[in-house]
């Protein structure tokens, strides 16, 4: 995370905001990241006093697509194929005895997880909530361990609720471990690069292969990491807080509401139990928090890793797909669109169709032309309301798996009926010519504006 702000400072100045006035760890912190980006705005936000805690705040890290794209080397319109290309790279990672976390531990009665700034991020939430909390175990029965988010809610001292609600790799190691009768050893890291957040997000990878060693592919380099607890699990070298623990057996306590990714308050929940036993952290840790809801922080870089897994799965088949785009404003998940270059007549409906087998958030897909600038959803929407024909354009999936958190989905068995739409011109016929400007002319008219005193 150090690396990644430095970064940002150096070469986006502009893109960090540092607040000095005292701050509420109630609302005000993720209260603020919502009220710049209605500004426009969405850079890294330094909270440096939180009232009652001696330890900044940083968040917002991941709400910027051009930042991500700055610590990935390449273009923000490349950020999913280089998701792509690199994922299929895995790096070994390479284990280190000293880390900064292990510079200070606490343990015992002096173990208190509340004098941490936790916020919380809305009214509706239950309590403050961790919500940058990168939870680490290994899978009991083949020791393959994984890492990912899940939400967690300040119950006490030592102790914090955990939903386990994308019922892949954590909840499965989970129900193998209660399967036994044994709790599951965990540790949540805090602290990590926007870029770890990206690998963690990857699923469709060999059940052998570590998140870890998906996230050196995506650094291009092995991830560096170090024993933690008794259960030695990898930790990042460059965390700023760890929490060892586990995750109980045979025990359920109520857990939430909390303001979920989809922009509504979420009741479900898994209901599990992080018992916390050991904390580790840098002298000078600085807390750090992701927005909640609806925020780019929140699902930016789920965005990216859709995108990503996507656009992997179409050209397996369909080569002339030729970018994915997973829009932040319908909740990072629900809906993507698929530019090609259409060669054939069904090949949209096809696209459609790998798209949901590989992204069970999705509910929405549409498919436009390769003249149409997919990160532009006006144009997405012209597109829409100019080439698609209702009665032949349509595909609808009834009683597909949905997300659990989506509230249309059914309250019973997690279905909903998908909709696609094909919105790229008919082939095999002429139709109507589009209007275009040349990049020529629309650089001439941006050099009479620049000359003429207007900015754009």
């Amino acid at each position: 995370m150090r690396g990644f702000l430095a970064m940002v400072e150096r070469n986006f100045p502009d893109e960090i905001v540092r607040v000095r006035e005292p701050v509420r760890r109630e609302l005000d912190i993720t209260s603020t990241v919502f009220e710049l980006e209605r500004a426009g705005r969405s850079p890294i936000v330094i909270f440096e006093r939180v009232e009652g805690c001696e330890m900044p705040v940083v968040t917002n890290l991941a709400g910027n697509r051009r930042l991500i794209a700055a610590a990935m080397e390449v273009e923000p319109s490349a950020l999913a194929t280089a998701f792509r290309e690199r994922c299929q790279n895995y790096h070994p990672v390479e284990r280190i005895d000293h880390a900064p976390w292990q510079e200070v531990i606490i343990e015992g009665d002096a173990l208190d997880l509340t004098k941490l700034p936790i916020p919380v991020h809305f009214a509706v939430d239950a309590a403050p909530y961790i919500t940058a909390g990168q939870i680490c175990a290994r899978d009991p029965e083949t020791g393959v361990d994984t890492t990912g988010f899940h939400r967690l809610m300040l119950k006490g001292r030592n102790r914090l609720g955990v939903s386990l609600h994308s019922r892949r790799r954590m909840y499965e190691f989970h129900r193998r471990a209660e399967a036994r009768g044994e709790s599951l050893s965990a540790v949540v890291t805090l602290g990590i690069h926007p870029i770890h957040y990206m690998g963690s997000m990857a699923y469709h990878y060999p059940p052998n292969v570590r998140k870890y060693e998906i996230i050196g592919a995506l650094f291009n380099e092995p991830y560096r990491v170090a024993r933690c607890g008794t259960a030695e699990l990898d930790v990042p070298e460059g965390a700023e807080i760890v929490t060892e623990g586990k995750i109980l057996n045979d025990v359920r306590e109520p857990e939430g509401p909390f303001s979920e990714f989809t922009g509504y308050a979420s009741y479900r929940s898994t209901e599990n139990v992080f018992i916390a036993e050991r904390i580790y952290m840098r002298r000078d840790a600085i807390f750090h928090s992701i927005a909640s809801g609806t925020a780019s922080d929140h699902i930016l870089i789920s965005c990216i890793a859709r995108e990503g897994e996507i656009l992997n799965s179409l050209r397996r088949n369909l080569p002339n797909v030729i970018a994915v785009h997973v829009p932040t404003i319908t909740c990072g998940a629900f809906m993507a669109v698929i530019q090609m270059r259409k060669t054939a007549e069904g090949q949209p409906q096809q696209a459609i169709m790998a798209t949901f087998g590989t992204e069970t958030y999705c509910k929405c897909v549409v498919v436009v032309d390769e003249d149409v600038e997919i990160f532009n959803l006006a144009d997405v929407m012209w597109a829409v309301a100019t080439r698609t024909r209702a009665d032949r354009d349509l595909v609808f999936v009834q009683r597909a798996m949905g997300a659990i958190l989506d509230p249309t989905s059914d309250p019973v068995d997690n279905t909903l009926t998908k909709v696609g739409v094909d919105a790229t011109k008919p082939g095999g016929v002429d139709f109507a010519e589009r209007l275009t400007i040349t990049e020529e002319q629309r650089a001439r008219v941006r050099h009479i504006l620049s000359v003429s005193g207007v900015s754009i």
